[in-house]
């Protein structure tokens, strides 16, 4: 194949709510060939954080997934918003889900969730946080904690720290020198 190919034929997007369109691609692989059709999921790009507390922990949230019929532990997270820069996005995600400001963020990377299925992003930060905010409450739903270092690697090797795009976060973390995950 060279960079003419493959060619998107067509492209049809459905949007389902205000989180998720089905686009289905009609694809050609090489000329005179019968076209293909793929399906993707399109969302907004998702943002991933890696935050340490001034005391060295790491805060994490729980909360209940339809998607999983369960609930699990995160780190926070959320979606990148049309127009807002992804560092402001971070520190937005962080302060409304932990109640911890941001000291300073570091860009960790921009990868691709699942390049099967979806067809956003996930861009992961590390954020050093400063103090909790006095009269935080988090959202209804919502649980937060905050863990030490060894208590996130338990939770990863035991099955409760589930999220693999967070694992990647995490690992990126690690690979840039943030981190140290045992």
């Amino acid at each position: 194949m060279d960079d003419e190919w493959p060619k998107i034929i067509s492209r049809q997007t459905i949007t389902m709510s205000p989180w998720v369109d089905i686009i289905a691609r009609e694809v050609a692989f090489l000329p005179g060939e019968p076209t293909q059709i793929y399906h993707a999921v399109g969302q907004l790009d998702y943002l991933a954080i890696v935050a340490r507390t001034p005391d060295g922990r790491f805060p994490l949230v729980r909360q209940y997934r339809p998607a999983l019929e369960a609930f699990t532990w995160e780190l926070p997270a959320g979606l990148a918003e049309p127009g807002e820069y992804l560092a402001d996005g971070c520190r937005r995600e962080l302060l409304e889900e932990t109640g911890f400001p941001t000291r300073a963020s570091h860009a960790l990377g921009t990868a691709a969730p699942c390049s099967g299925r979806l067809s956003n992003r996930i861009h992961s930060f590390f954020l050093e946080t400063g103090e909790r905010i006095a009269d935080f409450k988090p959202e209804q739903g919502l649980t937060v904690e905050l863990a030490t270092q060894s208590e996130l690697v338990r939770m990863i090797k035991s099955g409760e720290f589930i999220p693999q795009l967070h694992l990647g976060a995490l690992l990126l973390a690690q690979l840039r020198g943030f981190i140290t995950l045992g």
